[in-house]
């Protein structure tokens, strides 16, 4: 057993050397062994994932009067991509002062649809992470949910998503833990990119940080799907391709229970934002 062990030992670590934030779930799936065991090994030998950091609050929305949108994820759990979006930023501190990283995530799958990095925060700063989105995948989501911050209620984000169709939900003021699928995932990011003043050059921190959300979108386990986000949603739609097929919509053939709604194609009617330095 100690030799086994020992063995399994040098599996983990190469594992979490890749996957800092892997816990034995993870490490589990990686190795394609029982989860049990991978825990037992990792107590044994003390092999943890690394840890979260608090995230600094935001004083220029304090004492703004609350938003009238629902929380849409307080009623709903999507069980199709592009039914709801979800989006907020983070802080980054690099070189005495803030850059700042916003994301668009699917529920469902957890991937990262699109996103942007700039020095300042403000609506164009998240509206142009979500054209990104809607540009990458080329539809739209049911609902668009995110905080009540002030970047997210501004007219140039709401009423452009709501032009376009799109449902507005944001959480309750105050309460970011109602954004569930943001606040883990950059509290997962932050842990597992580790400490941010290791690169010399703001350009070699930038080009890190790409690789990680792409690393997080398409090679990263996710425990509940047992696989990345990104293959997740392509064997998602795959099956769906498949159950559209005229077989699979006879009801004298099969029956299926009723599908999920149709992602709306997405049109665009103005050019994307630049980049904002």
């Amino acid at each position: 057993m100690p030799a086994k062990d020992e063995e399994l030992r040098h599996r983990v670590e190469a594992v979490m050397l890749e996957n800092p934030g892997y816990g034995s779930p993870r490490v589990a799936i990686a190795l394609g062994i029982n989860e049990k065991r991978a825990a037992r090994v990792m107590r044994k030998f003390g092999l943890k994932p690394a840890r979260r950091s608090k995230t600094p609050r935001k004083p220029e929305d304090i004492g703004r009067e609350p938003e009238a949108f629902s929380n849409i994820l307080s009623k709903l759990t999507p069980i199709a991509p592009d039914t709801v979006w979800a989006s907020d930023f983070t802080f980054i501190s690099y070189g005495g002062r803030f850059i700042y990283l916003c994301t668009v995530i699917d529920v469902f799958t957890g991937e990262v649809l699109g996103f942007n990095i700039s020095r300042s925060h403000d609506a164009r700063f998240v509206r142009l992470a979500i054209d990104r989105a809607i540009q990458r995948t080329g539809v739209l989501p049911i609902w668009f949910h995110s905080d009540q911050g002030s970047e997210y209620a501004s007219a140039l984000v709401l009423d452009w998503l709501q032009g376009l169709g799109v449902t507005i939900s944001m959480n309750p003021k105050g309460s970011p833990w109602c954004n569930g699928s943001q606040e883990s995932f950059f509290g997962r990011f932050k842990t597992e990119f580790g400490d941010f003043h290791r690169f010399e050059t703001l350009a070699d921190l930038l080009e890190a940080l790409y690789e990680q959300l792409d690393y997080f979108s398409n090679r990263r386990i996710k425990t509940k799907l047992r696989m990345a986000p990104a293959q997740f949603r392509e064997k998602w739609l795959t099956v769906q391709r498949q159950l559209s097929t005229p077989a699979h919509r006879n009801p004298q053939v099969m029956s299926l229970p009723p599908r999920a709604p149709p992602s709306r194609l997405y049109e665009p009617e103005e050019q994307p934002l630049l980049l904002i330095e």
